[in-house]
């Protein structure tokens, strides 16, 4: 149908990132270091690369990713937020609702999970279903899908979600953040375009 014409900002590369031709047996010795002794190699490596000695600060540090850090970071940002009665911490950005959820045995995947603010009836839903799909198919993110509600109503929702075993600097989390938010907002402004609201028009 082509709901979403124009460039592809952020779409897919079509490159194949995996380790084809490498066998089990070929095994990085990179692989059976230790975090310290890696962080020591990178040292080693930028010192003599720069002629100088290289000091990691600890804001460089990759640390498990926690509920206070994502205050924190909202707190920074002057971004109003709330504390559901379930305990889920969430926000309002540009009139969307907006979650922010870790999941996992070590609460270690970051979920960004934004909601539309109007409801779509069943019968659209095919088109609907259509639209994410051709959005999905273009763009990494956000993951957009839709949930019908009890009432027949349909929600449509975009998620961003990151696996950070490893944990996460600063800089990074602030930018998973950020990518959550924005690519969600500009997935919702499309589905605005395609269902204009005809009471945020003048008569």
């Amino acid at each position: 149908m082509g709901f979403f014409r124009g460039g592809r900002g952020g779409g897919r590369s079509g490159r194949d990132h995996g380790s084809a031709g490498r066998s089990d047996d070929a095994r990085d010795p990179d692989d059976d270091l230790t975090d310290d002794e890696l962080r020591s190699q990178v040292r080693a490596l930028l010192s003599r690369e720069l002629g100088q000695g290289v000091v990691l600060e600890p804001d460089d540090v990759p640390a498990p990713v926690t509920v206070a850090r994502i205050l924190e970071w909202l707190q920074t940002n002057e971004f109003s937020y709330f504390v559901d009665s379930d305990g889920d911490l969430g926000g309002l950005w540009r009139g969307r609702l907006f979650y922010f959820f870790l999941f996992g045995d070590e609460a270690e995947i970051l979920q960004v999970r934004g909601q539309w603010n109007r409801e779509i009836s069943i019968e659209r839903l095919p088109e609907v279903l259509e639209a994410c799909n051709e959005w999905n198919a273009d763009r990494i993110w956000p993951k957009a899908y839709v949930r019908v509600r009890d009432n027949g109503m349909v929600h449509v929702i975009s998620e961003v979600a990151t696996d950070l075993e490893r944990g996460v600097t600063d800089a990074q989390l602030a930018q998973l953040l950020h990518c959550g938010l924005s690519t969600g907002s500009m997935f919702f402004d499309a589905i605005d375009e395609l269902y204009p609201d005809p009471a945020a028009a003048a008569p």
